[in-house]
């Protein structure tokens, strides 16, 4: 199986390449951190990926892609990029939760939770986006837009690891409830790589990708103006 992984929803534009086949696994993968700028990089590094893998797009089974929640524009640029490949190869979509990518991306990283763990991105206005995965990141709750405090008040006794740009938040609003959380790997994004690897073992697809988005986009369209004669 051929997998076309994207993720452009939060602070890094990622593609990669899994190749996957009877005891053999290979995985061909670019990310370049950014805060902007992901429409013009996505496509050549797809490019690139692609041709590191020695395939082309039409050899694709499956084109998966990170749905939100993140960035409203950059949710919507890997979707997008899914949603066009898919149609001139004729590939399977596949998606899934940024949140969920960064608990796989996570321990791609190194991260040994064991035990549950939460996910905590920084959604600005003081929210956090909030997960809470087992130690093989698997989900068992999220993705939530909630306050800090809030997270805190779901945790389990027992979780003592955060993880993402909100962890140091949410850390320090559990600490006011007695509990002791390590926030760790506060600069990790989503990952292509986490992506594809979650696709892979999903063995599931979708009909059509749709954003995930927790939140109304800041920007909203401005009312008419009447001229004055």
């Amino acid at each position: 199986m051929n997998i076309l992984a994207l993720d452009t929803s939060m602070g890094a534009c990622s593609a990669a390449v899994l190749r996957a086949g009877t005891g053999t696994r290979r995985l061909e993968a670019l990310q370049v951190e950014m805060p902007r700028g992901h429409a013009e990089a996505l496509m050549p590094m797809v490019d690139e990926v692609l041709a590191e893998a020695e395939i082309g797009p039409s050899d694709l089974d499956l084109i998966a892609a990170s749905v939100g929640p993140g960035s409203f524009t950059g949710v919507r640029i890997a979707i997008a990029a899914a949603r066009g490949l898919a149609l001139v190869t004729s590939a399977k979509l596949f998606g899934t939760d940024s949140l969920s990518v960064v608990a796989r991306a996570s321990l791609l990283a190194g991260a040994d939770p064991q035990g549950p763990f939460a996910v905590a991105v920084d959604a600005r206005r003081g929210m956090l986006y909030f997960g809470l995965f087992d130690e093989t990141a698997r989900k068992m709750d999220g993705p939530l837009l909630i306050a800090p405090d809030d997270a805190a008040a779901l945790l389990p006794r027992d979780l003592v690891l955060s993880i993402g740009s909100g962890a140091g938040a949410l850390a320090e609003a559990a600490a006011s409830r007695g509990l002791s959380v390590n926030p760790s790997f506060e600069t990790l994004q989503p990952s292509a790589a986490a992506l594809a690897e979650i696709a892979y073992e999903s063995g599931e697809t979708c009909e059509v990708l749709r954003p995930l988005y927790l939140r109304p986009p800041d920007a909203k369209p401005q009312a008419p103006t009447l001229e004055r004669c």
